[in-house]
């Protein structure tokens, strides 16, 4: 397919180097340099803004250990839902909390707008293997370091194991049976599952799994590739899938959608491993019901899983406190007793390393029938493409996909040709952002 490259204001240099946020280490438009060290014998308080589920008991066990260094929990605003506007607004005010929740795929935005304090200046080079590698790279861009991983999603899938039994479908292992599980499930008045059109999300993390890769950075210019063979393959699948009626094409985490999982009119989920705790409380009269498997292969002779959601700690530039910041944010991040709160409030899969064995994590769950399901999960998060990364456009990029899957479901147009309109929209959000884009 024939690719264009667009070159907008200023110098291809000047505009990569604004991309990635690398300007003068540590420094800031304001003149802080954000390191003021903590002076001995100094009390210091910390302003953290987080909708993290249990992160308030995790910041309580830090305070009753560090009365040096006390933390604030304030602003809880989910990021999506205006929290990272509030974000930037703090910033450009000179109001900026100190340290606050990001998810891996919105660090690019930041950086764009060069509100990220560097902590590779801080050490955080000397804490990486304490990590997942491939969530340290999320967080990591050119030679700089701009948060501290904290969770992500390794994907599986969740089916309802009694009825399976009971209509005489194995647990899918690649995604044509799992089409052909569908038509079984449609004999007997349900659904396999749901296209949920306004979760690009979702469906990112899908085409991720096939090996799909959009976006990347050559030289001095951000590439789009959304539209691969991969992701059109994935995109036709799921075409297919409504086009005969084997999928329902309500939105995840409605109501309509959880009432389907509770009546059985909806028996699996292709999900991500924090999606043990969703099911429990949309459909808890299904309890004992469930259990967990890989999620389906394109390719069985080579297991891939993908990645949705996932998400971080950072420190804001304008903090007079960058050092002890990440010291809070990398022990929130790997303490053992933290990682258990979190977990306890379903955070999702840990960033640190070996954090399975000996966690809240590695235990039966009753909800699955007393499954291990997190034996499946540690396969899928080794199973991750660690290259797959983000440009400062992503939300534009997920609402052109929302937009164009819900005209899809409602019968205009497909999934595929969604795809396809947003490569061009993706490249043409860079160029008006005065990047350079590939496409």
């Amino acid at each position: 397919m024939m690719r264009r490259r667009y070159r907008r204001g200023g110098t291809a240099l000047a505009a990569m180097v604004l991309a990635l946020g690398l300007t003068a280490c540590g420094g800031s438009d304001n003149g802080d340099d954000n390191s003021s060290a903590k002076k001995p014998g100094e009390k210091i308080e910390l302003t953290f803004w987080s909708w993290v589920p249990g992160v308030d008991k995790a910041v309580a066990l830090w305070n009753s250990q560090n009365p040096d260094v006390q933390v604030k929990l304030a602003d809880k605003t989910v990021g999506s839902q205006g929290g990272y506007a509030k974000m930037h607004a703090a910033v450009k005010a000179d109001k900026a909390p100190d340290l606050v929740q990001m998810e891996y795929q919105n660090i690019p935005e930041f950086l764009l707008d060069d509100e990220l304090v560097d902590l590779g200046e801080y050490g955080a080079d000397d804490v990486a293997d304490k990590f997942v590698d491939w969530q340290w790279k999320q967080v990591s861009y050119g030679e700089g370091v701009y948060a501290i991983p904290q969770a992500s999603g390794p994907m599986g899938l969740f089916y309802r194991k009694d009825l399976f039994e009971k209509w005489g479908i194995q647990p899918p292992t690649t995604w044509p049976e799992f089409k052909e599980a569908a038509k079984v499930v449609r004999e007997h008045d349900a659904y396999i599952c749901t296209f949920p059109p306004g979760n690009s999300a979702w469906f990112t993390a899908l085409a991720w799994q096939n090996g799909a890769n959009w976006f990347g950075i050559d030289g001095d210019t951000w590439t789009v590739d959304i539209d691969s063979p991969e992701t059109l393959q994935v995109a036709q699948f799921w075409d297919e899938m409504v086009k005969e009626d084997l999928i329902k094409t309500v939105g995840d985490f409605s109501e309509e959608w959880n009432k389907d999982l509770n009546t059985g009119k909806i028996v699996s989920w292709p999900t991500a491993q924090w999606g043990d705790g969703v099911l429990a409380a949309a459909a808890p009269k299904t309890e004992g019901k469930w259990a967990a498997a890989p999620i389906p292969q394109w390719d069985p002779s080579n297991f891939m899983s993908a990645n949705w959601g996932g998400s971080s700690t950072a420190v804001l530039k304008g903090t007079d406190h960058a050092e002890e910041a990440m010291e809070f944010a990398t022990w929130l991040n790997s303490d053992p007793e933290s990682i258990d709160l979190l977990i306890a409030g379903a955070y999702g899969w840990p960033a640190a390393k070996d954090a399975l064995e000996g966690s809240a994590l590695d235990r039966p769950y009753p909800f699955f029938g007393g499954q291990e399901i997190n034996d499946i999960f540690v396969e899928a998060d080794t199973a991750i493409d660690v290259n797959w990364g983000w440009i400062p456009t992503v939300s534009e990029t997920y609402a052109h996909l929302n937009d164009g899957f819900q005209k899809a479901v409602d019968g205009e147009g497909s999934f595929v040709e969604t795809v396809k309109e947003a490569q061009q929209q993706t490249v043409e959000d860079l160029e008006a952002r005065d990047l350079n884009a590939q496409g």
